[in-house]
């Protein structure tokens, strides 16, 4: 008998043949897990090794992302039913009232663990096309430049791409609103150093480039004629449209194109593309992404309006490393009152840093859906959809570079109500040869180079040496005078520079450290926002 069961296999009790055929049933249900996600993994490891630059991009590739939805879709339903086979055609025919139990449980957990991460995968897939197709849906714009990149060179040879960032209050889709924050982003494609121009929103006299229709309608500057508060460079978005509406053609936001030639002209650089955001929607961006983290130098007014006489009903009080809640966050880029709106223009480029630093993507996933639905309520952009990949591949590499800041502030060189833009542009390009020099150089922040006067003052001292180690012939006291001169121009041309301090370009590093601030500055109207009549904020002109 033992060796008739040794020769067919057959247990010695059912209960030894149940426990052995539960035992084989559990050993192929979890394989028929495990090896898909093994499977799964090296994949998944050969391609981020190989291309895992492109995974980002492909995050704003709606087709693509549609895709790996459909997909996600496909491998649930197969898995899962794999997995269900598996276990049905191997356990017992007779299983006991435990084995029915912990199969089912072990099948119910393991059909969890394939579902969750699938169908999260296709959800956040889905609503992360349908985000890109609504921001960036199929703009049509008359300034946008033909990008013809691919692979490795995503922006075609493009050394530089200038991204206009715009704050105003209302709904994106309004023609109507006042762009009171205006910021060029101009950011290197090739290492991510972005250089941010700070225009304030009363500028004058704004210049559109040659060649337009508009700087034809404007040859001396944006200039309604009519009240000030309406020619200044946060009235170009709405008013552009509204007094000639035909000005700019095969465009879906005119006030936008208007807006992009204008800051074109006034920095002497070219606007590619713009972003709009709805500034009281800013607080709903910042609550989506759990707070920013700023330091606080004086206090900022919440609320309240100099001109009309009401204060503020708060403050954000001073102080280094402050957490801020979406509101605070929001009154922090916009409070004005008792202070001034270069001060305020300076923390929204401290707020942009501060966004950028919390971009962290474990925490942007986590807090994804919520995001998502946000942006398509406050965003606008004309930026093409197939532009996408080659925007997240230079906001990468701008994660890990240091951001620099040029502010266009009143000083005894610049007056916004009669500028000097042949100083702006001269200010523009010196920022930009400096960042460009720090590139070169390999620096993350770019060292002080010597001023002219410096240089000047080293060429004067070399020159004097040079008179007192030997009697000079003739033709060497006449080169020697010319050094001489030359030396006291390249003085004078210094001290013209050094005039221009406040329109040197700084690191946000420094712009946004903790430096507390003492004492009241007034703004011209002290207003809180954009629906405070702008008239107030200009004096008479006198030209």
């Amino acid at each position: 008998m033992t060796a008739q069961r040794a020769r067919t296999g057959v247990p010695g009790s059912r209960r030894a043949q149940r426990v052995s055929g539960f035992g084989r049933s559990v050993r192929w249900t979890l394989g028929a897990f495990v090896v898909p996600v093994v499977v799964f993994a090296v994949v998944g490891y050969a391609y981020v090794h190989a291309k895992g630059g492109e995974l980002a991009q492909i995050a704003v590739v709606p087709r693509q992302l549609v895709a790996i939805a459909v997909v996600c879709a496909v491998l649930l339903v197969v898995w899962l039913g794999v997995l269900v086979s598996t276990y049905l055609s191997t356990r017992p025919a007779r299983p006991t009232t435990g084995q029915r139990i912990g199969g089912n449980l072990l099948t119910m957990a393991l059909a969890v663990a394939i579902t969750a991460p699938l169908a999260t995968t296709g959800y956040y897939a889905t609503v992360q096309a349908g985000t890109i197709r609504t921001i960036a849906g199929d703009p049509q714009s008359a300034t946008v430049p033909t990008i013809s990149g691919s692979g490795d060179n995503p922006w075609g040879g493009k050394r530089r791409v200038n991204l206009l960032l715009l704050g105003g209050d209302g709904g994106v889709g309004r023609t109507g609103i006042r762009t009171d924050s205006v910021i060029l982003a101009s950011m290197d494609t090739h290492t991510g150093r972005t250089v941010l121009f700070s225009l304030p929103r009363n500028l004058r006299d704004v210049p559109f480039p040659d060649g337009t229709e508009l700087h034809d309608l404007y040859p001396d500057g944006f200039d309604l004629g009519t009240d000030p508060g309406e020619s200044m460079l946060n009235a170009i978005y709405r008013n552009v449209p509204a007094t000639n509406p035909d000005a700019i053609r095969g465009s879906d936001n005119e006030g936008a194109d208007a807006l992009k030639l204008g800051v074109s002209g006034a920095l002497g650089i070219s606007v590619d593309y713009y972003l709009l955001v709805n500034l009281q929607g800013f607080q709903q961006i910042v609550d989506a992404m759990g707070g920013i983290t700023v330091n606080v130098n004086e206090k900022v007014p919440i609320n309240g309006n100099t001109s009309a006489g009401i204060p503020p009903t708060g403050y954000i009080q001073p102080g280094p490393h402050k957490r801020l809640d979406g509101f605070k966050a929001l009154w922090f880029t916009r409070g004005r009152y008792g202070s001034t709106d270069y001060k305020r223009m300076e923390r929204q480029r401290c707020a942009i840093n501060a966004i950028v630093d919390e971009a962290d993507p474990a925490k942007l996933l986590l807090r994804y859906t919520k995001l998502a639905s946000v942006g398509k309520k406050i965003l606008r952009t004309d930026i093409p959809q197939d532009v996408l990949p080659a925007f997240v591949d230079t906001a990468l590499k701008m994660k890990d570079q240091q951001l620099t800041s040029v502010v266009f502030q009143r000083s005894s060189d610049f007056d916004p109500n009669d500028p000097d833009y042949d100083v702006v542009h001269e200010t523009v390009q010196r920022a930009l040869r400096t960042a460009e020099k720090a590139t070169t150089s390999g620096r993350r922040a770019p060292a002080k180079a010597a001023t002219p006067h410096q240089r000047a003052l080293v060429g004067a001292r070399v020159a004097v040496r040079a008179a007192t180690d030997a009697l000079p012939s003739r033709s060497e006291a006449r080169d020697l005078l010319a050094q001489r001169r030359q030396a006291r121009e390249d003085a004078r041309q210094a001290a013209s520079d050094d005039a221009q301090d406040s329109l040197q370009a700084t690191t946000a590093k420094d712009d946004c450290a903790y430096h507390p601030e003492t004492g009241d500055e007034s703004d011209d109207d002290g207003s809180d926002g954009a629906d405070v009549s702008a008239a107030a904020t200009l004096p008479a002109r006198t030209d």
